[in-house]
């Protein structure tokens, strides 16, 4: 097999030669919607199906039962590919100095490289496990300025990257391992084996949904089931959907929804509300929704798309029973989970892990460290106020090196 490949013929010879159809739509997707190049290496592919497998491994979405486990363990092994490794993997103890470092893509990644780069920072950017970030887990988003007739979420990550890549932006793929933020000088470990060392370090690395972990969820993902209301509501107008989760944001969500739909179905795993009374008050006033205690979601089923959802009643009790509810929508409201792991140890975070910064400012408690996008706000969790929230960090570091 030649070491050079291209999208179009090695990659998908490769491909199909040693993956079954599921795995092979998970890679393809990675590399014709997240790394479109004309020159991939092999060893490109090898680190990126590495990243696919480890990624949607802890996700749960692969059954490895399925697969040739030699084929799939002959991945983590070294390769024979001198030539690429020369060409990619850096010397030991080899470090690459920059102005501006960025981490993680999606709506605030990709604009704080574009306002970084339109400054003369020569910002890098490191796109991590999930290029495009959430978005591209979005069929439709109608709700972003300049996009009249609505867009894709791959799509519209898509023109955010190629924006930036026009000013200058490196975008690269890759993930952080570690980081050193003792000292003027910021040092960012990248795949374990690269060493950045960052003037001014700018972390957009967003936070992922929680998910129920049923196995009809992943399946009806962007196809009835969204973890936000608030992005994914009015397509669900005039319809029937049902909110999982008993806190504030099952609450809001649910309140949310009202003024759209039809029916709104509050499912409840306990047999009470741990949202504020206030919110409580306006859940129980509010015609169109019903609370539906002591639930838990079983499955979700639909020919395509979710038409019902199979709900058990007092689970674990004398009384258990099995019910089911029509809806169209089914909405996870249990939480969020901010992707701040590689940087606690240095930063300030509140008890779920979102990065604190100075109100009005994305500055971290660490100068020249800046936080932007869903990383830092656990409130409004909207691409438009990432993309915002970007735009100030890359000029909060602009004017933290302009005055160094």
């Amino acid at each position: 097999m030649e070491y050079k490949t291209t999208i179009g013929e090695g990659a998908k010879i490769y491909f199909l030669s040693d993956f079954e159809k599921p795995l092979l739509c998970i890679v393809s997707y990675l590399f014709i919607f997240r790394h479109r190049s004309d020159n991939i290496t092999y060893m490109q592919c090898n680190e990126m199906i590495k990243y696919a497998l480890v990624y949607y491994l802890i996700r749960g979405r692969i059954n490895f039962e399925n697969y040739n486990t030699n084929i799939i363990m002959d991945l983590f092994k070294p390769l024979d590919t001198k030539a690429d490794e020369a060409e990619l993997k850096p010397a030991e103890g080899e470090s690459e100095k920059v102005k501006c470092l960025i981490i993680g893509s999606g709506p605030a990644g990709y604009t704080a490289a574009i306002y970084a780069a339109r400054a003369n920072l020569n910002p890098v950017l490191y796109e991590g496990l999930e290029p495009g970030g959430q978005l591209t887990t979005t069929t439709d988003v109608e709700n972003y300025p300049g996009y009249p007739d609505g867009v894709t979420g791959p799509k519209m990550m898509e023109d955010f990257k190629k924006q930036a890549q026009r000013f200058g932006a490196d975008c690269r793929f890759g993930i952080v391992t570690d980081v050193d933020f003792n000292g003027p000088v910021h040092k960012v470990i990248i795949d374990e084996k690269k060493v950045i060392e960052a003037e001014s370090v700018i972390i957009a690395t967003g936070a992922t949904a929680k998910y129920l972990g049923l196995e009809s969820e992943k399946k009806y993902m962007g196809s009835g089931v969204s973890a936000c209301a608030t992005c994914d509501g009015f397509f669900y107008k005039g319809k029937d959907v049902a909110v999982v989760g008993g806190g504030d944001t099952a609450a809001e969500e649910a309140l949310y929804l009202s003024g759209l739909c039809n029916k709104v179905y509050l499912i409840v795993r306990k047999n009470y509300l741990r949202a504020s009374k206030v919110m409580q008050e306006r859940v129980f006033n509010t015609k169109n929704i019903e609370v539906l205690f002591e639930r838990n979601a079983k499955e979700l089923r639909g020919d395509g798309v979710v038409e019902e959802a199979v709900l058990i009643k007092r689970k674990g009790e004398s009384d258990e029973s099995e019910e089911m509810i029509e809806i169209d929508g089914f909405f996870l409201a249990i939480g969020h989970t901010p992707n701040s792991a590689p940087f606690n140890k240095y930063l300030d975070t509140d008890e779920v892990g979102y990065i604190k910064t100075t109100p009005g400012t994305s500055k971290t408690n660490v100068k020249g460290v800046f936080a932007c996008g869903d990383v830092q706000d656990p409130v409004y969790r909207q691409a438009v106020t990432a993309a915002g929230s970007g735009c100030r960090a890359a000029i909060d570091a602009e004017r933290y090196l302009g005055e160094k």
